[in-house]
């Protein structure tokens, strides 16, 4: 990881830090993207909260102690980004986050940037139906392969309990689809 301490060195120096960070959203940019949309569903959300982790790394990189990847500190960020708006919208909506989720999920079809079939969206009915932390851990190992390792980095949790997580959301999703 030479290149991320490198990144990182030009990121926070003055004199490379535009460009260092041009790069960096060139870099992270898509993966981060369908991270926060996994979580939040909408297009629309997914952007503003994309926009709004990008703006707290750059206001925060030198308060970034290389305890952790780069990479996790950002997923950090973008996962708790995409948390606060879903609290956001359902204490403004005064329903749950579960349901402000289940709405969006139900508003899916009608997303002209969902390009999913049914099976894809019987499986987003599914995800929603499981407990936030268990969203998260079945998203990132499901479709994005995140290695346990990593994963306990971002959410901050043992790798035993993310495995517990996950097997859990599993039965669960096959639960849904095989009874749905």
């Amino acid at each position: 990881m030479d290149n991320e301490k490198e990144l990182l060195s030009q990121l926070k120096s003055v004199q490379t830090q535009e460009k260092a960070f041009r790069e960096l959203i060139s870099l992270y940019k898509e993966r981060l993207y369908w991270h926060i949309r996994k979580i939040v569903i909408s297009h629309d959300d997914t952007d503003d909260v994309l926009q709004n982790t990008f703006i707290k790394i750059y206001k925060n990189i030198n308060n970034f102690k290389g305890e952790s990847k780069l990479y996790s500190w950002m997923y950090r960020i973008a996962t708790n980004e995409a948390i606060t708006l879903l609290n956001k919208n359902a204490k403004h909506s005064k329903i749950t986050s579960e349901e402000v989720q289940n709405h969006t999920i139900n508003n899916l079809k009608a997303d002209v940037y969902f390009e999913g079939n049914e099976i894809q969206l019987k499986l987003q009915q599914a995800i929603a139906t499981l407990p936030q932390k268990q969203q998260l851990v079945f998203n990132m190992k499901y479709f994005d392969n995140i290695k346990y390792k990593d994963m306990s980095e971002v959410l901050e949790t043992s790798e035993g309990a993310l495995k517990s997580s996950y097997h859990i959301a599993v039965k669960k999703i096959e639960t849904y689809l095989t009874t749905n």
